[in-house]
């Protein structure tokens, strides 16, 4: 029980969280590589584009020939053809020449400009008027304007976005080098605790849990990996812990994380020979008796059983230790998703510990307004009527209603 009192604050904590690193690499084909951590820095391995090419429906001129022209007194040039999508054309513009250009259209030898089509008026088949002057390389993108061939494009660590995707196409990377996707695998524990579709008894709850961790992960890219309902029995704890070892990168156990008699998750975790405790107790609200360790280089962790707590803890600390395990540089936690909103009531606190509030985000007269949800850590109702949570620092007795606050966000 002595280790529960050497409570942890929680930036050291996230230090802690640190020392974990990613679980491996894979190479995956472009067309799955969405929101996929890259293992390795892509550099480009040409320019983009690869040639001038027009951004306008125009005409392709020399631009020295459009000096001068206006409304009233156009420019006279000579239409000497047509530059089709995806062609090399086949001859260059001279002295008071045009060439029709369509937007990504290769620019001809000669022309250095495009006219854009609104100031161009045709006379006859062969012949337009200019109305308006145009500068060197205006309405054109040279070779390597995008990306320049050897340049850094995108670093490791980076997750992928829609638009990386399509730079990434653009430069040829059919295969792109991920780290892989942490597994985690999850074990509910606590002889009261019921499969979904079972009809509790008195005494007895469904397994929140699993589903809410569950899909905390894959918000997180990370797989769950569930190992199911444990009652509390030492020996089939310590099998299911074992299989979650072998098959998992990491391992989550809710509830059995407190000094009751009955919580045995450090009992079970101290029966591994390379077990190494890093944290029992956190000064946070909801979710002190967290423990987190380290069995075979592989963080295991034990998360309150009531589900506000769970999932708090999972905002804060989970969060960033899943971004770890995937290689990413972007704490794609709630660090990254943050308001600042007017606090609607006041918020008691007590000092030595950081609360996290629930809060309820609305837009009121053109200002985000965060309302309070109290409740105790076992009720859900908060987290499912709240759509972001308030942190209350560990030195701080409270706030005020009016205050300005951060508020971060749920996912």
């Amino acid at each position: 029980m002595e280790s529960f009192f050497k409570v942890r604050k929680p930036q050291e904590v996230l230090a802690m969280l640190d020392r974990f690193g990613p679980c491996g690499e894979e190479t995956l084909h472009l067309d799955d590589a969405f929101r996929r951590v890259l293992s390795r820095d892509l550099v480009s391995p040409e320019d983009l584009p690869g040639f001038c090419r027009a951004t306008m429906d125009g005409y392709a001129v020399r631009a020295k020939d459009t000096f001068g022209a206006s409304e009233g007194l156009p420019a006279f040039f000579q239409v000497t053809g047509e530059i089709r999508m995806g062609e090399i054309p086949r001859r260059s513009v001279g002295q008071g020449e045009a060439m029709r250009i369509s937007t990504g259209g290769m620019l001809p030898g000669g022309a250095d400009g495009v006219v854009m089509i609104e100031y161009c008026q045709p006379l006859d088949s062969e012949t337009i008027e200019v109305s308006r002057t145009i500068s060197p390389l205006e309405n054109v993108i040279q070779p390597g304007d995008d990306i320049q061939k050897g340049s850094l494009v995108l670093p490791v660590g980076h997750r992928l976005r829609p638009q990386d995707l399509g730079v990434l196409a653009g430069l040829g990377f059919e295969q792109v080098p991920v780290f892989r996707e942490p597994k985690v695998a999850i074990i509910s524990t606590g002889d009261e605790v019921v499969p979904v579709e079972a009809d509790p008894k008195a005494g007895q709850v469904r397994d929140i849990n699993r589903y809410t961790l569950g899909a905390f992960c894959r918000a997180n890219g990370a797989i769950p990996v569930f190992k199911g309902i444990c009652p509390d029995n030492f020996e089939r704890l310590k099998s299911l812990v074992e299989e979650g070892l072998e098959k998992a990168d990491v391992l989550w156990l809710s509830g059995g994380s407190s000094v009751g008699t009955r919580d045995l998750t450090l009992a079970v975790f101290k029966t591994f020979d390379d077990f190494e405790l890093m944290v029992h107790g956190i000064s946070i609200s909801p979710g002190k008796p967290t423990i987190i360790a380290r069995i075979g280089g592989k963080p295991v962790v034990g998360l309150p059983g009531h589900v506000a707590s769970a999932l708090i803890v999972a905002e804060v600390f989970m969060a960033p230790l899943l971004a770890n395990l995937s290689g990413a540089k972007e704490i794609d936690g709630p660090h990254g998703r943050r308001v600042m909103a007017r606090l609607s009531r006041n918020i008691e606190s007590k000092s030595g510990r950081e609360d996290y509030i629930r809060v309820r985000l609305e837009r009121e007269k053109g200002e985000l307004k965060a309302e309070p949800l109290f409740g105790k850590s076992g009720l859900i109702s908060p987290l499912v009527e709240g759509n972001g949570m308030v942190k209350v620092d560990v030195n701080t007795e409270g706030l005020y209603e009016g205050d300005l606050v951060e508020a971060l966000l749920f996912r």
